[in-house]
């Protein structure tokens, strides 16, 4: 019961649902990318992404000092479901950045 609870606490958040969308859309993504995409201060995505990661939808990889999530994989059927889902939200995301590319990334 707990992990259901942990899981629906997870997309009750419409910057966890973007974070789901945007993963789902681009792939793995490094932290700073998300920061610049999203114009969110590090402390507060980082927050999004550890609830995300423990409520069981991210995986990271970590490449030096830099942190790439993604959505695991393989998914559970209740996971899956979800994310089913919330592909079928009208969402409006903001562009990618990857500003992890340019060597612009200080994290």
């Amino acid at each position: 019961m707990d992990i259901f609870l942990q899981t629906i606490s997870a997309v009750n958040d419409e910057t966890r649902v973007k974070l789901l969308r945007y993963f789902d859309q681009h792939g793995a993504l490094c932290v700073c990318d998300l920061q610049a995409s999203f114009e969110m201060v590090q402390s507060r995505l980082s927050r999004h992404l550890k609830i995300l990661k423990e409520a069981g939808f991210l995986r990271v990889d970590r490449q030096g000092t830099w942190a790439y999530y993604s959505i695991r994989n393989p998914l559970d059927r209740f996971r899956l479901e979800i994310l089913e889902e919330i592909r079928h939200l009208n969402i409006i995301l903001p562009p990618l950045q990857k500003i992890s590319q340019t060597g612009a990334c200080n994290r």
